[in-house]
């Protein structure tokens, strides 16, 4: 879904980001809305550089330095089409900003693959049209792949040994399904698109029945009618990785823009009690990991895992370093050992049976949403619904205990601050940028259900002041944690549909009279 006024902002720096900032020091206008919505975020060494035929910037602070370029006319000059004024502001910029012509001939080549001569062209004819006002210095590290949170997590799907990737596109997890079907032959891969979100989770519970590791990809109004196939996963035991890609609601609500709002609606979602894995990474590495890693952790304790993630993770564009993901850990499924009789849901010490799958000889498979016995035959009798009840819930127990070596709560900053912030998912970025300012500690938890305790209650030593920081209405990691025995002292919430910018938070921060 897509309308009205579009834009981008970029950010860039030499030490790792994942937060932008409301100032700027580029504006790059192709018409007026792009001018008269941003004009508010110019600072005084701000640089406009706009399409002198369709653009006028009127009065602005002597110290702004602008740059006009007759865009229209150098598109109808040059007989290109309008999408190429996007290549001529391009070239203005670089030279605006003392990229090398170089630079910008080589991405372009690299970037565009129709009408690639024209573009450079246009390109340059914006290069030369332009003034220079600042020297971008090149870079002395490594240089890494740019890539967004969408495309990071389908690299870790692939790196998990990923199957089946089954979805019906809804933002803000579209992305994902756009780009495992552009590359569903290399990563040999099954993606599909069904005719709903009901045939999304029934279909892919029917792949996990037949031993392919699966995925599914939606958002909060899809994930509302998954919910009873959810259950099903549960108590027939079949593991399933699901993407929740969260945005503001209720209903439709803000469809284009990004939220964290639908945490206890995942831990809750689906009648009955069942075990499952949830999980919120919070920048690129970290959606690559937790993809590999919650296909592994749902086919070793045969449960359901969600990765919750939001329009600011998946559509973002990540600097991506391979090198910070850290070991991802592979375990085997239980599998049978083709002793019969066969008893797929048989009472073991840690809840996990061994597993079978269709077309195994001398072995009947069975996946039952009735309560049953070992073999998945239905039952009403009382206690072997206890038996098979403490069955599926002791699986929680080892998973907790399994989570130690996953790193479920992680520590930033100064760590010896009494002062921290707590945060999940996308947020980490901000507030990570926001306590090297100020001194303070971050604590992000990356894991949120099973809650991880022991390890929560670690990050918190030394701690008297922690300051919760979400992006909803009703503090419900806050909530959350409560629940689990620990308390917030301070809350900054967020519930417009945008993330937060570096300044905002540094300025709700000042009002609360800190100390590190």
């Amino acid at each position: 879904i897509r309308g009205g006024h579009t834009f981008s902002i970029i950010r860039a720096s030499f030490n790792k980001i994942a937060a932008h900032q409301d100032k700027i020091d580029f504006l790059l206008a192709l018409n007026q809305d792009t001018f008269d919505f941003h004009k508010s975020r110019l600072n005084d060494s701000s640089v406009v550089i706009y399409d002198s035929d369709n653009v006028k910037p009127g009065d602005l602070s002597p110290a702004i330095k602008t740059c006009g370029i007759p865009i229209g006319s150098i598109i109808k000059e040059e007989s290109a089409p309008e999408i190429m004024r996007n290549a001529c502001i391009i070239g203005a910029f670089c030279k605006a900003a003392g990229i090398k012509p170089e630079v910008l001939e080589s991405v372009l080549k690299k970037e565009i693959s129709r009408e690639t001569d024209l573009n450079l062209k246009v390109a340059f004819r914006g290069f030369n049209a332009a003034g220079e006002f600042i020297k971008i210095d090149p870079l002395s590290q490594d240089k890494l792949p740019l890539i967004t949170g969408s495309q990071a997590m389908g690299l870790g799907f692939a790196r998990g040994g990923l199957q089946a990737y089954i979805s019906y596109p809804m933002t803000p997890s579209s992305p994902l399904l756009h780009f495992l079907a552009e590359f569903a032959e290399d990563f040999s891969l099954k993606v599909i698109h069904p005719e709903s979100e009901i045939g999304v989770i029934l279909m892919s519970l029917g792949f996990a029945y037949m031993g392919k590791k699966t995925a599914v990809g939606t958002s909060g109004g899809g994930f509302c009618l998954m919910t009873e196939g959810l259950g099903l996963a549960g108590m027939a035991e079949l593991p399933i990785v699901i993407v929740m890609g969260q945005r503001p609601g209720p209903s439709t609500g803000l469809p284009t823009y990004t939220s964290q709002a639908d945490l206890h609606f995942v831990i809750n979602a689906g009648q009955g009690e069942f075990v499952r894995f949830v999980v919120a990474p919070a920048d690129a590495e970290e959606a690559f990991y937790w993809s590999a890693a919650s296909l592994n952790i749902s086919w070793k304790y045969q449960i359901p895992s969600v990765i919750l993630v939001d329009k600011t993770l998946t559509e973002g564009v990540f600097s991506f370093d391979i090198n910070c993901v850290g070991d991802i850990k592979e375990d085997n499924p239980s599998l049978w050992g083709k002793s019969p009789p066969y008893k797929r849901y048989l009472n073991t010490d840690n809840g996990v049976s061994a597993l079978a799958f269709p077309g195994e000889k001398e072995a009947v498979v069975k996946a039952n949403s009735y309560e049953h016995d070992e073999y998945g035959i239905t039952s009403e009798d009382p206690g072997l619904a206890k038996m098979m009840q403490e069955k599926r819930l002791r699986k929680e127990k080892y998973l907790l205990e399994d989570l130690k070596n996953y790193n479920p709560v992680k520590v930033y900053g100064r760590e010896d601050s009494k002062t921290a912030l707590l945060c999940w998912g996308s947020n980490k970025g901000v507030c990570v940028e926001a306590a090297r300012v100020l001194g303070l500690k971050v604590i992000q938890l990356q894991v949120l259900w099973p809650f991880p305790a022991e390890q929560f209650k670690q990050s918190l030593e030394g701690v008297n002041r922690l300051i919760c920081v979400e992006n909803n209405a009703t503090g419900q990691l806050i909530k959350l944690i409560k629940m689990n025995g620990f308390n917030v002292n301070d809350k900054i919430l967020k519930y417009d549909g945008r993330p937060f910018p570096l300044e905002e938070l540094l300025g709700l921060l000042a009002q609360l009279n800190l100390e590190s």
